[in-house]
């Protein structure tokens, strides 16, 4: 009886033991050299303030300079303002818009040939009177000293479709660039809402890593005096202090965020690119729901017939097709008519009589033989037209596949911001509770280290999921061939 008791109480001091020796424990081991050295130099750089002392817990202390000056001043943009500064300002969008009107300019060049040409002419010739020309270089056949001025008229009077086809093929490649430029302008509009939503969430990210620091702050500051009252022993301070840093690690990585994503705004706006924005959210309206999953194949039946990119390979098909047919016309004749007059006021006596002269006539011209250019120019055409509808069955495809996943994308994003919203309310009641269990010993500092970690993934997730949503809504209107400010 007397040996069980005390076996009994032999197995009761135990944990009595253990626990005088884990409040003896010995304070965390120093860092190595080099990251003591380099401590030093982040010191003398002025990012890191000096050390208080080797007693001070890892972390405490230690705050950096923030990558963004809080007195540089900031541009507020909403992402409407966004859109049309880079509809304005774009280089993209006015080269594609040169290019139409240059476009433009070969359809007229290409109708003058159906218009009169007028030339004038004014020679002088000083010659041996009544001399034969040798070698060709004058029109005429015997010269004499003379001073005349006339003009030639000529005036096409069918070619048999040829020019007319020509015409017709310009207007269609005009058109087709026309369409290029609406389809380079949707290009820009949406790399500007892409830009304009990830500097978005930067900044969001950037507002709950400063919460972040400053939760895990006050925690390590509470864990730093109750070790300091041997409350706590200094695994708690430990752990505490890795928290601070790795939040501190995240402000730097959602600073440097915030700074590229205003870099690539800058960049699409056509701005300095050391001009710092800061987005403005619309809180007016509240984003639409996404469009129903069984209407992928009414959406691809409008992004078919919108898509500027498809119709400008759709009219460079049938320009093509518009160009074999001219090309194919030139084995047909070309009629014209010519007309010629002037004056000749300085001649020798009796040579120009009387001192002036007109003429008329009609042109035939037929290519009998051109060493087979002709077929050659309608086949290249033809091909070219083939390769040109490959090319838009490709793309029709292509948007058919686009159109079904920005349409999975916008119904996945919108769920998951219930998702979101929920797993963040779960995560900060579960952090109260922990910080709660925490401070009346009822939990180990574990505990409360993984619902600070939930809770910071929570308030990412999100963010993320808003902004994702806002920009898969526009990938969808990309897609459909709609998107616009």
């Amino acid at each position: 009886m007397i040996r069980n008791l005390l076996l009994l109480l032999l197995i009761a001091s135990v944990p009595c033991c253990a626990q005088r020796q884990e409040s003896g424990l010995p304070p965390a081991p120093l860092p190595t050299r080099a990251p003591l050295e380099l401590s030093k130099l982040l010191q003398d750089s002025g990012q890191l303030p000096p050390s208080s002392g080797a007693q001070s817990a890892p972390g405490a202390g230690t705050q950096l300079k923030p990558l963004l000056n809080p007195g540089t001043a900031t541009t507020p943009i909403t992402r409407t303002e966004a859109e049309h500064l880079a509809l304005k300002n774009n280089p993209r969008i006015t080269a594609s818009h040169l290019l139409a009107l240059a476009a433009g300019q070969v359809t007229r060049e290409t109708r003058s040939g159906e218009l009169p040409q007028i030339y004038g002419a004014i020679t002088a010739e000083k010659a041996e009177d009544g001399s034969r020309i040798s070698s060709g270089g004058l029109t005429n056949s015997r010269l004499y000293t003379h001073a005349g001025a006339g003009g030639t008229l000529t005036q096409l009077i069918t070619d048999f479709g040829h020019t007319r086809d020509l015409v017709a093929t310009n207007r269609l490649q005009q058109k087709a660039q026309d369409q290029t430029t609406v389809a380079t302008q949707q290009d820009v509009l949406l790399a500007t809402d892409e830009a304009f939503y990830r500097l978005l969430d930067a900044q969001s990210l950037l507002d709950v890593a400063k919460a972040t620091v400053h939760a895990r702050g006050d925690v390590q500051n509470l864990i730093q005096a109750l070790t300091k009252s041997a409350l706590k022993s200094d695994l708690d301070l430990n752990i505490a202090s890795a928290d601070l840093s790795q939040a501190q690690l995240l402000q730097l990585d959602a600073e440097n965020a915030v700074a590229s994503a205003s870099a690539a705004l800058a960049a699409v706006l056509a701005a300095p690119p050391d001009t710092l924005y800061q987005a403005v959210e619309d809180q007016t309206s509240a984003p639409p729901p996404p469009p129903e999953a069984d209407s992928s194949a009414t959406l691809n039946a409008a992004a078919q017939t919108q898509r500027p990119d498809l119709q400008a390979l759709h009219l460079n098909a049938q320009a093509y097709h518009k160009f074999a047919r001219a090309q194919e016309l030139q084995h047909l004749p070309t009629i014209s008519a010519l007309a010629v007059g002037g004056i000749t006021p300085v001649s020798p006596d009796g040579i120009f009589v009387p001192h002036w002269y007109a003429a008329g006539g009609v042109n035939l011209s037929v290519p009998f033989f051109t060493g087979f250019r002709i077929n050659a120019q309608t086949e290249e055409a033809r091909l070219r037209q083939r390769a040109t509808e490959k090319q838009a069955q490709d793309l029709s495809d292509t948007i058919a596949r686009d159109i079904r996943i920005a349409l999975l994308n916008a119904q996945t994003t919108f769920r998951r911001i219930g998702v979101a919203d929920q797993f963040r309310n779960q995560t900060a009641q579960a952090l109260a509770l922990a910080q709660t269990r925490y401070k009346l010993g009822l939990s180990s500092i574990v505990e409360l280290s993984q619902a600070q970690l939930q809770s910071t993934q929570a308030a990412v997730a999100a963010v993320n999921a808003r902004y994702d949503y806002l920009l898969s809504l526009r990938a969808l209107d990309y897609a459909r061939g709609q998107l616009a400010p």
